[in-house]
């Protein structure tokens, strides 16, 4: 029975080898792709079509096709070319107007605009509107907040501060300590409603209050463990009494590096008395305006999504035991949080956040 004419042999250059080999091994290109990278690659082993077909769960004529292709294009010839389709509908410079307004204008009598508004004041379709700017990343609809620093201090603050995480001093402990304040006991007014399959989680919109507390934590940024206690206010007495709890807990040997912010409490004339009899404390203040460099504000963003936001509370009390319930859990599987950005590496990102502000280097 005849087989047929024996195909030519595929001879690859190394570049070509090189370039295919690393196409089938891709796992973020195209499926067809790297099919087809790979069918070039058996090819030039001596895989017969037919087995090449099996392989791929393809027809043997697809298969001759794309050897044919290669053939005669190279790699090139792997890819799709490009379609027969209707014209384009909209120019580069309806492109540009509809750009160019979204980021020089205000739509009339509104804050942003919207892809509705954005369509009508620039006669194209609403589809169109939202494929322009998913293209440019362009999101009109969001914002984000800053606030910076007016500290003239600030970038001996933040040398200071980043110092301690990135390079802590020996026989030394660094706590990261805040308040979280006016935290409420919430109770919804009726039962909440369990999660299910094909729905979520219901509560009431509205609740009763039971009163606030203010929960005082240290994180200590070697080990990742939390000391915390619950205050009824948020006075300089209630910080003491904290400052107190951390000097019994902090063995005698190692000293104090405390990072707090510029609050009033933590700079009140007792505490400063408080602090100067006790010689192994040492306060680093970061700058104003930069709660961001405080790592426990890190864990308070986790006991508020995991613990507070969602909870329902019969009492203060109620809410002070969840608390110390999450807080004792949290401790026994506990990581440091891993800080990696170094003082200089802020002070570019804050230039460049200048420059978009005022347009002229800083």
């Amino acid at each position: 029975m005849s087989q047929g004419r024996p195909l030519p042999t595929l001879e690859l250059t190394a570049e070509e080898r090189r370039e295919l080999s690393g196409f089938a091994a891709s796992r973020s290109l195209p499926h067809a792709l790297v099919a087809r990278a790979q069918l070039v690659l058996w090819s030039a082993e001596g895989v017969a079509n037919t087995e090449i077909a099996e392989r791929l769960n393809w027809s043997k004529p697809t298969v001759g096709k794309w050897r044919q292709r290669f053939v005669e294009h190279r790699l090139q010839g792997l890819y799709d070319e490009l379609r027969p389709g209707r014209p384009r509908s909209v120019s580069d410079e309806q492109v540009a107007v509809l750009l160019r307004r979204t980021l020089k204008q205000k739509p009339p009598g509104a804050t942003h605009w919207s892809v509705r508004l954005a369509a009508e004041a620039n006669g194209l379709s609403k589809s169109t509107v939202h494929r322009v700017f998913q293209l440019f990343s362009l999101q009109p609809h969001r914002s984000k907040s800053f606030k910076l620093s007016t500290d003239p201090f600030f970038v001996e603050k933040v040398r200071d501060v980043v110092g301690l995480y990135l390079n802590p001093p020996d026989h030394a402990v660094v706590l990261s300590v805040d308040e979280k304040s006016q935290i409420q006991a919430l109770n919804r007014t009726q039962p909440v409603l369990p999660m299910g399959l094909g729905y979520v989680e219901g509560v009431t919109h509205d609740y009763v209050r039971h009163g606030t507390t203010t929960l005082f934590a240290a994180l200590d940024i070697a080990t990742g463990t939390v000391l915390t206690e619950c205050k009824p206010r948020h006075r300089h007495q209630e910080f003491l009494s904290f400052l107190e709890r951390i000097d019994q807990a902090v063995p005698a040997e190692l000293d104090v590096h405390l990072i707090v912010d510029n609050y009033s409490t933590h700079k009140h004339a007792k505490v400063r008395l408080w602090l100067a009899a006790r010689p192994r404390f040492h306060v680093h203040y970061t700058p104003t305006y930069s709660s961001w460099l405080n790592q426990v504000e890190r864990w308070f963003g986790l006991i508020t999504q995991q613990a507070i936001r969602r909870g329902s509370f019969k009492s203060v009390k109620d809410l002070i035991a969840k608390i110390n319930r999450f807080t004792q859990h949290y401790n026994q599987n506990c990581r440091p949080f891993a800080w990696t950005a170094t003082a200089d590496s802020i002070f570019q990102k804050l230039a460049k956040l200048c420059n978009r502000i005022s347009g002229t280097p800083h």
